[in-house]
């Protein structure tokens, strides 16, 4: 197999994940609300690969305890994840999503003992300087972050915590991961549908069509797709390469979605970046494939 074929899936799979913010917006103006959006995608996602779960239970029965965390964590990071995107500025809320390997290497410190070191503690700089910048400055210290900005840094921390129970739980098979991450997602915005009694509106056929293609022409390609790079892959090149993913979303919702960026958030989106960078090409440390939310990591 030719080593360019992975990496081109991969990035082809981050593209995916990084535009899942334009069908979200696009269903939400059709007056499909995000909690029901949410179940309606992410759920039939969750269906499909249930008999994947089961056929691996016997891997994973085991080290059940692993599993109850990930179905929250992974849960919460891909519902705030993905209601941060339809609710707020994709571009902003991609950016504090990436804050993600702040709380990894905080976590990694606290629950697995990994080292900081100088390489780890320049990028934890980095990336709370940005977060500082992207917030507003000394602004925040005036008026605190709004909701939605709340909503996307706990989904990176989610995701964050996640990664380190995927990597702990070295036991449990990468689709069973998977699945449990997308079943998490599905049975909270479930709870959040019947709680509000959201109603489903009038869809058409084609708008329906467009639904079940989004969930399995889309996420499940991107998660299947990147399931199969990353096992090609080394961990640290994989990483950079999902990085493609902030990339994506920012180009994309700045061309397209119109968005624009005060010369403050540049800047801290800039220093975000180089700490994801610096993050994900440290050396000598192998990290368990997992994929990211498409609100970061889906």
């Amino acid at each position: 197999m030719r080593k360019s074929l992975p990496v081109a899936v991969l990035v082809l799979s981050a593209i995916m994940w990084g535009l899942t913010w334009w069908p979200l917006k696009h269903f939400h103006q059709q007056g499909l609300q995000g909690p029901l959006l949410i179940l309606l995608g992410y759920g039939v996602v969750a269906l499909v690969l249930l008999p994947w779960l089961w056929r691996e239970r016997a891997a994973w029965r085991r080290e059940a305890r692993y599993m109850w965390l990930m179905l929250l964590l992974g849960g919460w990071a891909n519902l705030a994840f993905a209601g941060a995107m339809i609710y707020g500025e994709v571009v902003r809320a991609m950016m504090l999503f990436y804050l993600a390997p702040v709380w990894g290497v905080l976590g990694g410190r606290l629950f697995l003992r990994e080292p900081i070191d100088r390489r780890r503690g320049l990028g934890l700089g980095l990336a709370l300087a940005g977060a500082f910048l992207v917030l507003g400055g000394w602004e925040i210290l005036r008026q605190p972050p709004a909701a939605l900005d709340l909503l996307a840094l706990s989904a990176g921390m989610a995701f964050a915590l996640n990664n380190i129970t995927c990597r702990a739980a070295q036991a449990v098979p990468v689709t069973s991961k998977s699945a449990i991450n997308f079943l998490g997602v599905g049975l909270m915005a479930l709870a959040v549908v019947l709680t509000q009694g959201l109603p489903l509106p009038p869809l058409s056929l084609s708008t329906w069509g467009w639904l079940l293609f989004f969930a399995l022409g889309w996420l499940l390609l991107a998660t299947v797709s990147a399931l199969w790079a990353v096992t090609h892959l080394e961990a640290g090149r994989a990483a950079v390469i999902l990085i493609v993913e902030l990339l994506a979303a920012v180009v994309s919702a700045t061309l397209v979605g119109g968005e624009t960026l005060a010369a403050n958030e540049w800047a801290g989106g800039a220093l975000i970046l180089a700490a994801a960078v610096l993050e994900s090409r440290r050396g000598g440390e192998h990290l368990e494939p997992v994929i990211p939310p498409a609100a970061e990591r889906v």
